[in-house]
């Protein structure tokens, strides 16, 4: 593991997308905000750059990384696009959608970073700083979520600096995020399969397919190869146990809320934070990690998680949220 680094923080503009092209290839790694989350960026087709960002992680090596490019022509230099896959593409980027694709004859993202497979994960954020960084530099990055693996995801640049400071190289700092969680990843495969849950809802993609998604024949666990990216069974966990469905409040247990609703207890929780007071699932997104990040920094009994609804990017937040609760 790289550690003992000088971790520069830079604010976003011209000078800090130089910094992080420059960075970027001389083989260091560099945090930078997304739409989505704050990502960790390496050079795609440097090996050794996509190594050090699964040792910064501690990030399994089997768990591949998905490669970020400006533009669609771009995508198509490393990825194989069907009739399909080119009219999500179209429809959806930039924006927080990946697209698991073949690779083309001469991909020139590493083999580390695709875990071994002959597919690439493929996405075109939708965020100025993202763009400009991917521009400058010229090449695809490969950027999972940049934080310790495993950990709470990143949505402020003090998030990165918390978990990466001393492991990185350079964190470019673009303020909060919208989305708030991970993209949704599509596996183009013969029937599109919906890998994982994210800020692109199930119910968008399926009125542009035509068709619904269908699912994986089984969910990774923590020792095997998944398809895709963030489908480990123990993913995105604080350090405190989660307890999901929570109809009342322990002593010493901490409160991440959703609606207006009170559970009883409340009143001596450790700590509250409400994910959207009005029940609206987009502010829910945005907040779940930093709101998770906050309790946990509160060394609560446990976390206990009001019941969040199973639709549009509910999903997505209660994939997080599952994850989060697998015992370790």
């Amino acid at each position: 593991m790289k550690t003992g680094l000088e971790t520069l923080i830079l604010p976003a503009g011209e000078a800090g997308a130089q910094a992080a092209a420059r960075t970027l290839a001389a083989g260091g790694l560099v945090a930078f905000p997304t739409e989505t989350v704050y990502g960790l960026g390496a050079d795609a087709a440097n090996a050794t750059a996509v190594a050090h960002i699964y040792s910064a992680k501690g990030r399994p090596a089997f768990n591949p990384l998905i490669a970020h490019v400006p533009d669609l022509a771009a995508a198509r230099r490393i990825g194989r696009f069907d009739a399909r896959a080119i009219r999500l593409a179209e429809a959806f980027w930039p924006g927080p959608l990946t697209l698991v694709v073949p690779k083309t004859e001469h991909c020139p993202v590493a083999d580390l970073a695709t875990a071994g497979l002959d597919t690439v994960a493929i996405r075109i954020p939708a965020h100025p700083v993202a763009e400009a960084i991917l521009r400058a530099f010229g090449g695809a990055v490969v950027a999972p979520s940049a934080n310790i693996s495993g950990h709470v995801s990143p949505t402020l640049a003090a998030h990165v600096e918390s978990d990466l400071a001393g492991r990185i190289d350079l964190i470019i700092d673009g303020g909060p995020v919208a989305v708030g969680v991970e993209s949704t990843i599509v596996g183009c495969f013969e029937a599109p399969m919906l890998l994982r849950p994210g800020g692109l809802s199930r119910e968008r993609i399926e009125a542009v397919l035509g068709a619904p998604l269908t699912r994986p024949p089984v969910e990774a666990d923590d020792d095997s190869q998944p398809l895709a990216p963030g489908m480990l069974a123990s993913h995105y966990a604080p350090r405190a146990t989660v307890r999901l469905h929570a109809q009342d409040i322990a002593p010493g247990e901490a409160l991440l809320a959703f609606g207006p609703a009170r559970l009883p207890g409340q009143d001596a929780a450790a700590a509250i934070m409400n994910l959207s007071s009005t029940a609206d699932l987009d502010e829910a997104a945005a907040n779940l990690f930093g709101y998770l990040r906050s309790l946990d920094a509160k060394a609560p009994k446990a976390i206990a998680v009001m019941t969040i609804p199973e639709e549009g990017l509910g999903e997505a937040i209660n994939d997080r949220l599952r994850r989060a609760a697998v015992a370790r």
